[in-house]
Order: C-alpha cells, then structure tokens, then sequence
C-alpha cells in the first residue's frame, strides 16, 4: 500500500482556518503540572473545551484541573492510557450532543506534563482545520522526551517503528508521540483503540488503512524526564507488550481478510 503521510508543516499563522478543537488530557498523579498544561493549551486558537480524564489519581489533580475550568472525569481506579483517551472522547460525544461543541471539530490529545509548553501543540491544529490531514503527530525535539540513556526505550520505540512500517509501508519518526490531533473521520477510524500503551501505534495504523492523510508536525514542547529505575523499567515492559498485542492484532486481521 501507499500510505498517505508527510513530515512537516508550522504554526499556523493569523489567517490560517480554525475550526473548534476539543483537548483531550489523559492525567494521573500530575497535581504539581495539570494546572499549568491546562493554561498552556487554552492559548491555541479554537480550543473551545479542556476535558481532563483523571485516571486513578491520588493526588489532588482532578481537583486543581476543575479549579482551571476543566471538564473532568474520574477514574475511581487506573484504567491505563487507552481507556482514559475513550473515556475523553466519550466526554467529547456528550457535549456535542448538548450542543456545547459543533459536530465537525477536531480532537487534540495533549499530554499532562507539558507545562506552558503545551501551547506548542496548537502546531497540530492548522493542518486538520484546513483539511490537509486527518491525523497530525507531534515530532519532537531530541530531548522532548527526556533523556533516556539507560537504552530501555529504544527497544520499545524501534518495535513500535518495525510494526508500523511493516503494516503500512510508513515509517513514522516518533511512533510513540501521544500528541495528536484528529479529525472526526479519524476518530471513527482508529476507535476503539488498541488497549493499553498500543493506543498510538494502532491509531496509526488504523487511520492509514482507512485511506486517511497523516501528518508529521514538529512541536517544541517539554516532557517530564524518563526515569531509569525499576518502576520505569516496568512501564517500558508494558508499553512493549501492549505494542506488541496491537500489532499482533492488525497482523491477524490482514491475515484475515473481510468480514
């Protein structure tokens, strides 16, 4: 296949078109940064709605993000990354139909340790407003990660990149960048999502073999440092073996056929 996809693309200047955007914010435990992301991403032109999903917290966050006018929604317990982002979108499904948000708006996916850097991701709105794509993806600068020098990510960003590229003939510079932006075709396209930490591998996925336009969008923004102690060891397993579940998934469906 030929995928449809480009790497590129700017801040979007004064006269570029806009269209509603929801931001959509997966959160836990992000008291200290929440607030802070919250006013960074109300600075992008169109964003008309902040939905915080507040996955599991035990600290004070679902309370400081409702504190900055938030939509929040709660968690009792962890649910991981994918089930937070539905839980978003499904926020999303309710305010259009109380007519708090037009049927046609885009949906942006912002990570909650951005700080005021999270203004940096309204790059990815220009693109799907003027109907130029269907899906944008944040590349990030070289450290927008954090530095991980312990090696355990690059194990799981090189499963990630292999499987995409395989699936699609695409290979994506920053395949695990959770900072997207969606058109409502893409939505319905790459839901449900792939469980776990697989949500943006299988979203990729997803949206190219639905004909779609992908778009690769250079932001500047600042993330929280990866750690390397044993507990970020054990996060970099789970993303592994989610990624690897939703690729094992797509490949059975090619497998598979139709119906």
């Amino acid at each position: 296949m030929s995928p449809s996809v480009s790497v590129g693309g700017a801040v979007p200047d004064a006269g570029s078109p806009t269209l509603p955007v929801a931001v959509v914010i997966p959160a836990r435990d992000e008291a200290s940064r929440i607030g802070d992301t919250i006013d960074g991403v109300r600075h992008i032109p169109g964003v008309v709605v902040v939905v915080v999903v507040d996955d599991g917290s035990t600290d004070r966050t679902a309370v400081i993000a409702a504190q900055h006018g938030a939509e929040v929604v709660r968690h009792v317990r962890n649910h991981g990354k994918a089930d937070a982002l539905m839980s978003g979108l499904g926020r999303v499904a309710g305010l259009r139909r109380v007519g708090r948000l037009a049927a046609g708006a885009s949906v942006l996916f912002v990570d909650a340790d951005l700080e005021a850097s999270a203004e940096a991701v309204g790059a990815l709105v220009g693109p799907v407003a003027a109907g130029e794509a269907d899906l944008t993806i944040a590349s990030l600068p070289d450290d927008g990660w954090g530095a991980d020098r312990s090696g355990g990510r690059g194990v799981v960003v090189g499963l990630a990149r292999r499987g995409i590229e395989e699936l699609t003939g695409w290979s994506p510079e920053q395949p695990l960048s959770g900072l997207r932006c969606l058109s409502p075709a893409a939505i319905a396209a790459a839901t449900p999502f792939a469980r776990g930490w697989g949500v943006e591998v299988g979203m990729t996925v997803d949206v190219l073999d639905a004909g779609l336009t992908l778009v690769e969008v250079p932001c500047e923004v600042r993330h929280r440092a990866v750690g390397t102690d044993w507990r970020s060891q054990v996060h970099r397993a789970a993303q592994y073996r989610d990624i690897a579940l939703a690729l094992g998934v797509r490949r059975l469906r090619r497998r598979l056929g139709p119906g």
